[in-house]
């Protein structure tokens, strides 16, 4: 049969662009191709699992709009599927002058967009962590936590009940486009489709390519090492630990994040990837190094971020380093309490001039919309950037190129 939808991923925005379609066209026939045997398998089941307020991004912004909507989104789903979810809030701390300067530009870009924080001196501080040291800290009260996975399956089921099909282990090995309908072939089978939406996360730029479109980016994977904590020390703190970011650097930087099932994890770092999807830390795939070191646009790159570079893989290698930018904040942690997590592997799209993709980006033909970059928070905004999706796909607004600029802050 010939569908109206085929949306190409089973991550969480893919999930959610499927059901926002059948939520605004109800009785659509609306297939989900996965390629893995399970959902979210890869930046969902990766990530934190913070529901961001969107404290770092720039007012007006797509990444701050979305997610101020996918925060408020995001819990009224879980009250309403019996999720788990807790908000515990989030202490953005400055541990010297220039941190404390960069806390209130922050705390002001909060007014801006809407976002209750409260200013925290030391002292108190210290009273709702005693563990952590800081001249300063702005508290985010509406920040929380939870599983992203179990999010993603509960949009997955909600995709069935609407007469949706979800199908997981089903890679696309082409696509095709024609005047009036999109072939997507599987090992399995062939689907065919008025519309087609991709939503591939790390595969984004190949995905496109067999769209019959060249991509003008790169999907660059950047690492996420983490540590967790052991048993013993699950109450070190009890709100979600952000350092101040550096506007300079184009990750944020590790923190101490309380999970919902009652762990507590250190990290991420950021380091170059030498595999998409390869997540012990020996991992490495040969086509996707080739892939980025042929592209002009990761050597203008690392050019300008050497320095960040050296000093990122040198912490992934010596744990002492790591522990050092913990240790700013959290002067209680030793080298013991860092037990090895499960990486995360970030899709960070870079163009040829060397310059990251900050916000989303979406890629278009006739009958095909490509969602070339979902950055964080993404799982938080996963929700209104499904409604935005299938507002552009079924209007016929797809020719969209960059959103607009805002902050790469995770």
């Amino acid at each position: 049969m010939t569908y109206d939808f085929v949306v190409i991923g089973g991550g969480i925005v893919g999930l959610s662009t499927a059901l926002s379609l059948l939520r605004a066209q109800p009785g659509a026939k609306v297939a989900v191709l996965e390629k893995e045997a399970e959902l979210a398998a890869h930046q969902t089941g990766h990530n934190s699992g913070v529901i961001h307020a969107g404290i770092y991004y720039a007012p007006g912004s797509l990444k701050a709009t979305l997610c101020r909507a996918g925060e408020k989104a995001t819990k009224d789903f879980c009250d309403s599927h019996g999720i788990a979810y807790s908000t515990i809030g989030k202490l953005v701390v400055a541990t010297d002058d220039v941190e404390v300067a960069r806390l209130h530009h922050l705390r002001d870009r909060a007014g801006v967009n809407g976002i209750d924080v409260e200013e925290v001196d030391g002292a108190r501080l210290r009273e709702l962590e005693p563990n952590v040291t800081g001249r300063e800290a702005l508290l985010v009260r509406s920040t929380g936590v939870v599983d992203y996975r179990a999010v993603t399956r509960a949009m997955a089921d909600d995709v069935r009940a609407a007469g949706g099909e979800v199908h997981t282990a089903t890679p696309v090995t082409a696509i095709r486009e024609g005047a009036d309908a999109v072939e997507v072939d599987t090992p399995g089978r062939g689907f065919r489709a008025r519309r087609l939406i991709a939503c591939a996360g790390l595969q984004a730029d190949r995905v496109l390519r067999l769209g019959g479109v060249e991509p003008d980016f790169r999907i660059i994977p950047f690492r996420g090492e983490y540590y967790e904590l052991p048993p013993e020390r699950a109450g070190l703190v009890t709100h979600l630990i952000y350092p101040v970011p550096d506007p300079e650097l184009p990750f944020l930087g590790v923190h101490l994040s309380p999970t919902i099932d009652g762990r507590i994890t250190v990290g991420p770092n950021a380091v170059l990837g030498l595999a998409r999807e390869g997540y012990p830390k020996a991992a490495v795939n040969l086509r996707d190094v080739a892939d980025y070191a042929r592209f002009p646009g990761m050597w203008k790159f690392a050019r300008a971020n050497l320095r960040t570079g050296v000093v990122e893989a040198f912490n992934s290698v010596v744990k002492a380093g790591y522990l050092a930018q913990a240790r700013k904040y959290c002067p209680d942690l030793t080298a013991a309490d860092l037990r090895p997590h499960v990486a995360g592997i970030r899709a960070q799209a870079l163009l040829r001039d060397g310059s990251v993709v900050e916000d989303f980006l979406l890629r278009q033909t006739a009958r095909q919309l490509h969602v070339a970059n979902a950055p964080s928070p993404a799982a938080t905004s996963s929700l209104p950037i499904g409604q935005m999706i299938a507002a552009r796909v079924l209007d016929g607004r797809g020719q969209t190129t960059d959103a607009p600029n805002a902050s790469p802050r995770t």
